[in-house]
């Protein structure tokens, strides 16, 4: 089965291929015309051969020959009718077009013609309204029905609007509301006007009167609505359309008026409030705006409310238009009318014009309400199929021909193309073809090697070739053959891969002297086949135009370089495939200062006049100021408009330092001021005095807006912008703008409206995103501006209609799929395709039954692709995909879901490795299964080796589990030893990732009893405890001699030491004394020493610590002092340890130990 093949607009191919008549341009269904110019209704078509045309008439043939004022166009269905002197009346009707050839029918919508009609107001006779101050109001309008309506507004007697605020308004039917009255509403001339677009007249109805009294005045009240009536009101909306809801209350104080949605909130992109927020206006009406609003009218005495039901109905419109088929005997295709509205279209199919119930039976048709099946198709059975939905709201009309063809190949793409890209880059080698049936596409490369689908190659569905990353060995020359069952056809054309583009040498960052010389160089390699070409650019613009600056083949020279010299600097390498670019900075700084004159700014100009006054131009001239020492450059004129920018200076001209006398150009309506500057090399001077002020005359503008622009914001507008004109361009008071614009392609005269003080213009109610002609003309009291260039732009856009078709999913592996498509017709696009969007997601592991869906991903493909990548897909996984069309407005709808599953892949890593029950040649190893099995398990492989206490690793033992098992003994393993084990799971695609643990073997319990402990050996207990008995026995002996009674004399202990620095002097004769071991020198019991360890002597110089082993004195743990009294002093370093007295019993035990 197939969906239909596109004809291709090639008229090589199109020339003698037979087409059934194809409607290519006709009438807006519902034609609203000008009495005052002639009819004209389209109908274009196109078809092979050239279609005739007939028309009827409310149903019944109409002759068109018969009719004088009736004329065809040739070669076309348009007719072109002649209503002067005749009534546009008696052309009034339903008109449909027919276009037939050989091969089928094809039908126009029913064009409905109507004359545009003003009627007159029928007279009447206005009472004056009397009313007392403060009660409400309504002045009727109520304006003759016109076709189309008219436009209402209210003016004075002067054509003045008259005001219109929260109390006073005008309602949706015209009608004007006080909510309350003030005495300063009495007037007598309230006129209700009704413009007439089509005609462009105004009629104006008869002037009311109003005196407000004052002998009564209503009090203050609370709100209550004037319009819609009690406390609900229901209205219904289309689909598609704008919806008003409007709430006007009366009360005292003026009630202010408020909006709600009670099911739901007010679309807020969509939504505007208007009529000082009485009426709620809603764009681009869509089902969800259905339920029920309420409007609130509040103030200070209390608020009343109203609620509108909102029925939201939907004329037919389009989910999937029927498509023209192509297709060869003996094929089958389908017709699909898919539509949808409120309430639901009925759908009737026709062929050749004729209803396919009173046409004759064709066994190889069948209707299944919206879907047309045509089965084995013979040729000569070609026709062209209508579908009409419709509803009381509307109808659809769309013509889709079958064309049954049997047509060999035909390739399309010129021989020989010749195909240049630079290595590593895509090639797309193109094969367009023709044929029906379709023709199926081979590729070979130098005529004998054939080309697969597979990497590096990609065959697309429109036969082009892709070479994903191009390569030198890709070079040569390509065939492509195309073939059906009717013939073949090949062309041949060629590829050439290119060497990259690359500097090799890029410019360095520089620091110059001013008056110094830059020099920037680029080095460039590139292929020797293309023609480079070498530009410069100073902050990313065009180098300066000076003779300073010179570019050689691969440098840049900059001579006497200046502070404006400072910059970017870059080199941009150009082929005709690709380029390269690197840039540096040149920064300028002052040269080493030497004494020299004083240079400085000039004095300004003075004595400015102006003489040789013109309309628009005057003669300037000047006396120039003190140059000190640096010649004047040039000098600088500048304006001020006094009318338009006070206080604002423009630069007018220069000229050059030597002139004394500058001829001005002026532009009108403008009041003059000058001033000049003088340059030199220092700097400017300051301003001279203002020049006496000279005024030019009014004139029509000399240019128009520039930046011309026309976008639609909403699917059914045109936002026409443009820059205005400044003050001084608009060259005259009254400055406007005259806005023309129409569609484009489209014979229609051009619409325009004249705005003032704007820069924009809304044209409401355009088809959806069609091209546009726009211009804007600038006007002012004196005249029109220059005739406008007309501007292309396009109407808005809307979301996309419908979704992409045909989706198809290749699985490469288990990580990446391909999707394809069928690209949306660019009628549903309805806007500038940006591209395809794909979501994707998880439905769950093939092991899983239950749905555990995961994060949806989204990749987008710009353009108009029909394919695309899924990559990092899960293997062994159900997938699911939808597909929306992007377009600037939005996404469209999603493609229906569709299901794919990836094929298997290695699995993840074990989910743990645990080492259990480690005896001196054994352990357990448990383990679980992967948490992405990727495919189903066919088992373990463990791998371990012992390591030493060097690191180095053993001999590689090897184990494999089938996948139920999850644990394992191992024995015979050796006592003490640390082992390695790497851990995986395989599937049939191969193994998975490592994981690794390690452990060490119990040690031997005979090794252990070999291992003695000295610590628990009774003879090394024996021994310490003898030592530990003995030095308690010298520490008592130690002990006893210190504390002995009595006096001693020092000399013994100063002959002992025979150390002159240590003998105690008395205070008084300094002659020798004797130490006395009284209570105020002996340490107390209990005392400590400092923290330094000695003993602080109080009026004699002697102390304990002199006649002990240096100056370490310690305290035992009951405060008595021990093992400090001995014969040694311990001295200086420098000094050495001799010593004559033996060694003391401390000393003795250190000894020992």
């Amino acid at each position: 089965m197939t969906t239909g093949l596109e004809v291709p607009l090639d008229p090589k191919v199109l020339e003698g291929l037979p087409q059934p008549p194809t409607i290519t341009h006709q009438s807006s269904k519902d034609f609203i015309i000008d009495p005052r110019e002639n009819i004209l209704i389209y109908c274009e078509a196109k078809g092979k051969p050239h279609p005739s045309f007939s028309w009827t008439r409310n149903g019944t043939h109409f002759d068109v020959e018969k009719d004088s004022k009736v004329l065809m166009k040739p070669s076309s269905g348009t007719l072109v009718i002649d209503i002067s002197g005749e009534k546009a009346e008696a052309y009034e009707g339903i008109y449909q077009c027919t276009a037939r050839n050989e091969h089928g029918t094809a039908v126009s919508n029913n064009i409905v013609i109507r004359q545009s009609r003003s009627p007159l107001w029928s007279k009447e006779r206005k009472e004056a309204i009397m009313v007392q101050v403060g009660v409400s109001l309504v002045l009727q309008c109520r304006p003759p029905a016109g076709l189309p309506p008219p436009i209402i507004f209210w003016m004075d007697n002067n054509f003045q609007r008259l005001p219109q605020n929260t109390r006073v308004s005008q309602a949706l039917n015209g009608d004007l509301y006080f909510s309350n009255v003030l005495l300063d509403d009495t007037r007598n001339d309230y006129i209700c006007y009704a413009r007439f677009p089509h005609t462009q007249t105004i009629q104006q109805k008869q002037p009311i009167t109003v005196k407000v009294l004052d002998s009564d005045p209503s009090g203050e009240r609370r709100p209550s609505f004037m319009a819609p009536p009690g406390q609900s009101s229901t209205q219904m909306a289309l689909r598609g359309g704008v919806l008003e809801l409007e709430c006007i209350a009366e009360g005292l104080p003026t009630p202010e008026v408020s909006w709600y949605k009670e099911s739901g909130d007010l679309p807020s992109s969509r939504m505007s409030f208007h009529n000082f927020q009485k009426t709620l206006k809603i764009a681009d009406v869509m089902e969800a705006d259905a339920g029920d609003y309420r409007c609130t009218a509040k103030n200070s005495l209390g608020s009343a409310h109203h609620i509108i039901k909102v029925n939201v109905k939907a004329a037919p419109f389009w989910i999937s238009a029927p498509r023209n088929l192509i297709l060869a005997p003996k094929e089958t295709g389908i017709l699909t009318c898919r539509v949808s509205g409120d309430p639901k279209p009925q759908i009737a199919w026709s062929v050749n014009g004729v209803p396919i119930e009173d046409s004759p039976k064709d066994m190889s048709r069948k209707v299944e309400d919206d879907t047309v099946i045509l089965s084995d198709v013979q040729t000569g059975s070609s026709a062209v199929y209508q579908c009409n939905a419709s509803n009381e709201f509307g109808y659809l009309l769309a013509n889709a021909f079958v064309n049954v063809l049997a047509e060999a190949p035909r390739v399309l793409t010129p021989p020989n193309n010749v195909y240049q890209v630079i290595t590593n880059n895509p090639a797309f080698l193109d094969c367009a073809s023709f044929g029906s049936p379709i023709p199926t596409i081979t590729w070979f490369k130098d005529s004998q090697t054939s080309i697969l689908n597979r990497d590096p190659y990609v065959i697309h569905n429109n036969g082009t070739l892709e070479i994903n990353v191009a390569q030198s060995l890709n070079s040569g020359k390509y065939t492509c053959i195309a073939s059906n069952n009717l013939g073949t056809r090949e062309n041949h054309v060629y590829l050439e891969v290119k060497e990259p583009t690359r500097i090799l040498a890029q410019p360095e960052y520089m620091v110059v002297q001013r008056n110094r010389k830059a020099v920037f160089e680029c080095k460039v390699k590139h292929d020797p086949t293309l023609i480079p070409t070498m530009n410069w650019l100073k902050d990313n613009g065009e180098l300066p135009d000076d003779e300073r600056f010179l570019v050689d083949t691969d440098s840049l020279t900059i001579n006497d370089v200046t502070e404006e010299d400072e910059g970017t600097y870059t080199c941009v390498m150009n082929t005709t495939l690709d380029q390269d670019s690197a840039s540096a900075m040149l920064t300028v700084v002052e040269a080493t200062p030497t004494p020299a004159i004083v240079y400085e700014e000039p004095d300004p100009p003075t004595d400015l006049e102006l003489t040789d006054q013109r309309e628009r131009s005057v003669q300037l001239t000047w006396i120039p100021g003190d140059e000190h020492n640096s010649p004047t450059q040039k000098f600088l004129v500048q304006y001020e408009d006094l009318l338009h920018q006070a206080g604002v200076w423009h630069n007018l001209t220069e000229e050059e330092g030597t002139k004394t006398t500058a001829h001005l150009d002026l532009s009108p309506y403008a009041y003059y001021s000058f001033r000049v500057l003088a340059v030199n090399h220092v700097g400017y001077s300051r301003p001279s005095q203002p020049s006496r002020q000279y005024r030019t005359n009014p004139a029509a503008p000399d240019v128009n807006p520039t930046d011309v622009h026309g976008v639609g914001t909403e699917h059914n507008n045109l936002v026409i912008s443009w820059k205005e004109l400044t003050g001084l361009q608009s060259n005259g008071p009254g400055l406007q703008y005259k806005v023309n614009w129409r569609q484009k392609d489209v014979e229609e005269d051009w619409s325009s409206e004249t705005v003032a003080n704007a820069s924009k213009y809304v044209v409401s109610g355009t088809p959806t995103f069609v091209p546009y002609e726009v211009k804007v003309q600038a006007v002012n009291d004196y005249g029109n501006g220059p005739a406008p260039e007309a501007v292309e732009g396009y109407s808005g856009e809307d979301v996309p209609m419908s979704a992409p078709e045909s989706v198809q999913v290749l699985v490469q592996n288990g990580t990446l799929a391909e999707v394809h498509w069928e690209p949306v017709l660019t009628s549903v696009v309805r806007g500038r395709l940006q591209g395809y969007k794909v979501s994707y997601w998880r439905e769950r592991s093939l092991h899983q039954a239950e749905a555990q869906q995961e994060e949806q991903q989204v990749l987008a493909f710009s353009g108009n692709r029909t394919d695309g990548r899924l990559p990092g897909l899960k293997p062994y996984s159900l997938y699911t995909l939808n597909i929306r069309v992007v377009n600037g407005k939005g996404e469209g709808p999603p493609s229906p879901n569709h299901n794919f599953e990836t094929p298997e892949g290695v699995p993840g890593p074990p989910s743990f490795l645990h080492i259990k029950n480690t005896n001196m040649d054994s352990l357990t190893l448990e383990w679980g299964p992967p948490q992405d099995n990727n495919g189903r398990l066919t088992g373990y492989t463990l791998k371990y080796q012992p390591v030493n206490s060097s690191n180095e690793l053993g001999p590689v033992e090897e184990m494999v589990f089938p996948a139920n098992e999850t644990t394992v003994i191992l024995s015979d393993l050796k006592y003490s030893t640390r082992y390695k084990f790497y851990f995986n799971a395989k599937t049939i695609k191969g193994s998975g990732p490592t994981i690794t643990e390690e452990a060490v073997t119990i040690m031997d319990e005979a090794m252990k009893s070999n291992q003695v402990d000295l610590a628990t050996q009774g003879w090394f207990i024996g021994l310490m405890c003898a030592i530990a008995l003995l030095i308690l026995v010298l520490l008592i002996i130690c002990f006893i001699k210190r504390n002995k009674g009595g006096k001693y004399p020092v000399k013994e202990k100063e002959d002992a030491h025979h150390d002159p620095e240590i003998q105690p002097m008395k205070d008084d004769d300094g002659t020798f004394g004797e130490y006395s071991d009284t209570e105020d020198h002996k340490p107390l019991k209990g005392s400590r020493t400092p923290s330094n360890g000695t003993v602080k002597r109080d009026d004699s110089d002697d102390s304990l610590v002199d006649y002990g082993e240096g100056g370490d004195g310690q305290f035992n743990e009951d405060g008595s002092f021990i093992g400090q009294y001995s014969g040694k002093k311990e001295k200086d370093t420098h000094e050495g340890n001799e010593s004559s007295e033996a060694p003391s019993p401390v000393n003795a035990m250190n000894s020992f130990v």
